[in-house]
């Protein structure tokens, strides 16, 4: 997919980082859409569907954590990558971040090239097509690759794409127990860095979503999903 295919969405109340962000990005020949508060973010995010949201974290009224958890709320944006804008020196946690669903942060100021930097390598991943048609079954959890769905007991369970991402990738062989290098390599890649908590974040919030009996921790080594 080249550049011009690609939709990005930029969500800050400041508008000469809007400005400066968004003119760098066009001129790369993205697709760019803009808002300047959370309310907006979620509005424009149903309208455009975009690929990749970058998000600052400190606004008024809608915060962007809580902005990204409604994000995420969304079913048609279950494939947007969610990256969070943050000032150095803010009191920001990474774990929080990724916790409220965001799969990457950018700190700022950043310099034009790095920033397209970054956003290609985030763009990678959310072009990456489901490669594999049809249905995983593990126990009583049934992944859906083509509809991008997980059903437990006749339940339909919608995820984030890193979530489901991450439980297709244990499921996949049931009972292996899959190191965490093994997890960041299949679910992030080398190109996105990410903090060494994302993938407990992420497997916690699979375990709250279907059930604490399948993915189990295997200390010092990494994840399996047990049937």
């Amino acid at each position: 997919m080249s550049e011009e295919n690609f939709r990005i969405l930029l969500v800050d109340d400041e508008p000469d980082i809007l400005e400066f962000i968004g003119y760098n990005l066009t001129r790369e020949g993205y697709a760019v859409s803009k808002a300047l508060n959370g309310l907006e973010a979620i509005r424009k995010a149903r309208e455009v569907q975009p690929h990749l949201i970058i998000l600052d974290v400190m606004m008024p009224e809608m915060d962007g954590m809580e902005t990204c958890r409604e994000l995420r709320k969304l079913p048609e944006l279950s494939h947007s990558v969610i990256a969070f804008l943050t000032a150095r020196g803010e009191d920001y946690s990474q774990l929080a971040g990724f916790d409220a669903g965001a799969d990457d942060y950018i700190a700022k100021p950043i310099k034009p090239s790095l920033l397209i930097g970054r956003v290609k390598a985030l763009l990678r991943r959310s072009g990456q097509p489901v490669t594999e048609t049809g249905s995983i079954q593990a126990g009583r959890v049934r992944i859906d690759r083509e509809r991008y769905l997980v059903i437990k007991d006749e339940q339909e369970i919608t995820l984030p794409k890193k979530e489901f991402e991450l439980l297709t990738l244990l499921a996949s062989r049931p009972n292996k127990v899959f190191s965490r290098e093994e997890i960041f390599a299949s679910v992030w890649g080398s190109d996105v860095v990410v903090g060494d908590r994302t993938i407990d974040v992420h497997v916690r919030k699979l375990r709250e979503k279907i059930g604490i009996e399948n993915i189990k921790t295997v200390k010092g080594v990494g994840y399996k999903f047990e049937v």
